[in-house]
């Protein structure tokens, strides 16, 4: 390393102190190493800088950390250590600092000895390893247990297991930590840890053990770890070869899908979409602009239809369906959801909605022999459409329990299958049917909310009686 311990770039320890009831305000994260069996992918750099999804791991694993609820993390640097810092100190000013380990190459037990100085105020604290990709969810059990503990893939797949640190469990928690334990376990990078860690590492460095897994193991002679297992649904992932990006990447991608999304989006939609997204997120570009792209496809297509141009008109505004989910894809692969992007978002989808019903009424109304007819349906379908989703957002507002959002979108009344619905009848120029089936679908699914909603607001007063 070539710089002056005065030219470094990480700052000295900043002491948040003391937990937020139980919940741990600090978080460290171990960047220091190498990674040889990745020299092909990172030219001789570090591993910590490797991009997946739009992200390098190290401001991956921060931001993971910050939209967990962490006040402030400390990322310990030591293999290429400038550029590393460098990274970090753009994530979040003031709430992410680096920290250099001096004897980094002696192993990761070292590098959490670093850390120390920046967590001495802190009864528990939350450590993970930057090449540990984590899913939506995974780390919150382990965030939530006020006690010290790991949390533990109880069936991770032979791959995983073979690569894996495995854990002794006994009584539910955690007492060893070792490459050559036989047991099923493996951690997942992720440890609630107290001060007495510290004390830990060093008895076992002192009998040549510079290991985290030593240190983690002298800490469960004394003091057993909660063995938390991983969330039912969540994934991990171990960056430490090509082909593990590769999944990671892979699992980044198909956690995009939301839960509640209706069939459209999730079997016509998402497939396209996600994989566009994994591209663009590599790219300068903010998800406002995509949102505004999808607004400007969907007003386009509404021209296209207005005109009698079905099969455009059809084609242009399954594009903005597509890219509609796109924004909010990009957001969350970086870690970066914001209101302020799903307000901007939501106003541009009701606007383009309208343009779009606007649109086919006017071919409607070129061909139909009935105009009354058909502004009867043009106002049902964008009366129904538009309160479709206000009811929803209203419903969320509320705080009224999520309904089964996947199951009503069977129903045909979201956003995707309307917009779907249009395609379809545009392609085979059916613009009055398109707004009849908008109508009935759209009147279904609000029906079918508002008793869902109904139901469980009596059932909640009838508990509480």
């Amino acid at each position: 390393m070539s710089e002056t311990l005065s030219e470094r770039v990480w700052a000295e320890p900043s002491r948040p102190g003391g937990t937020r009831s139980g919940f741990p305000r600090v978080a460290v994260v171990l960047a220091a190493g190498r990674s040889e069996r990745l020299a092909e992918l990172t030219g001789g750099g570090s591993k910590a800088l490797i991009r997946v999804g739009g992200l390098s791991l190290v401001e991956r694993a921060v931001r993971t950390l910050l939209a967990s609820g962490i006040e402030h993390v400390v990322v310990v640097v030591g293999y290429q250590a400038g550029p590393v810092a460098a990274v970090v100190n753009r994530v979040a000013p003031g709430r992410v600092q680096a920290a250099f380990a001096e004897a980094w190459e002696q192993g990761n037990g070292t590098s959490l000895a670093a850390a120390e100085p920046y967590v001495a105020e802190e009864d528990l604290f939350l450590l993970v390893t930057t090449d540990h990709v984590f899913g939506d969810g995974a780390l919150r059990p382990l965030l939530a247990a006020r006690l010290p503990g790991v949390l533990v893939d109880h069936a991770p797949d032979p791959e995983a297991w073979a690569e894996g640190t495995r854990v002794r469990i006994h009584e539910e928690q955690a007492v060893a930590f070792s490459k050559e334990l036989g047991d099923p376990s493996i951690d997942c990078g992720a440890f609630l840890l107290p001060r007495a860690v510290f004390a830990a590492q060093r008895r076992v460095a002192a009998r040549g053990d510079t290991s985290l897994a030593g240190a983690v193991t002298e800490l469960a002679g004394a003091d057993p770890l909660e063995a938390i297992p991983l969330p039912r649904g969540a994934w991990w992932q171990d960056v430490d070869t090509p082909e593990d990006l590769r999944q990671a990447a892979s699992r980044l991608r198909r956690s995009l899908t939301k839960h509640t999304d209706g069939p459209v989006s999730r079997y016509l939609n998402r497939p396209p979409s996600t994989r566009l997204s994994m591209r663009l997120s590599n790219l300068p570009l903010h998800p406002d602009v995509v949102s505004l792209i999808a607004f400007l496809v969907a007003l386009a297509g509404a021209w296209a239809l207005g005109a009698g141009l079905g099969v455009t008109g059809g084609a242009l505004v399954h594009a903005a369906s597509v890219l509609d989910g796109v924004d909010g894809e990009i957001a969350r692969l970086r870690v970066r959801e914001n209101p302020g992007g799903a307000l901007l978002d939501g106003t541009l989808d009701r606007l383009g909605d309208a343009a779009i019903i606007a649109g086919i009424t006017v071919w409607g109304l070129a061909l139909s022999a009935d105009p009354a007819s058909v502004a009867v349906l043009a106002v049902a379908a964008t009366t129904g459409a538009m309160l479709s989703m206000a009811t929803k957002d209203r419903m969320a507002s509320l705080g009224i329990a999520p309904l089964p959002e996947r199951w009503i979108g069977w129903l045909m009344g979201g956003r995707d299958a309307r917009l779907f619905i249009v395609s379809v009848c545009g392609v085979f120029g059916l613009p009055i049917v398109a707004l009849a089936a908008i109508a009935i679908t759209s009147a279904v699914s609000l029906a079918v909310r508002l008793l869902l909603a109904r139901a469980d607001s009596w059932g909640v007063r009838a508990g509480s009686r």
